[in-house]
């Protein structure tokens, strides 16, 4: 991974970069939003060699509401 040490590699994950179209190290930049002030992960993720931006997590549902028409 272009460099990146043994130790950089441990602390962060592989994935496919979008980008780079390849399998890429993620890594963590500081998290500003607070997510591991209570000891869980940030879910925001950089591509180490572009800077790709990546979100992780469960997806969330969207609950479907009734559909509605116009009077006619």
């Amino acid at each position: 991974m272009s460099g990146q040490s043994a130790v950089a590699a441990a602390e962060g994950r592989v994935w496919p970069c979008p980008s780079c179209d390849a399998d890429r190290e993620f890594v963590q930049p500081p998290c500003a939003d607070g997510h591991t002030e209570d000891g869980g992960e940030c879910p925001e993720w950089a591509c180490a060699d572009c800077g790709t931006a990546l979100v992780s997590g469960s997806p969330v549902g969207v609950a479907a509401g009734p559909a509605r028409r116009a009077a006619a």
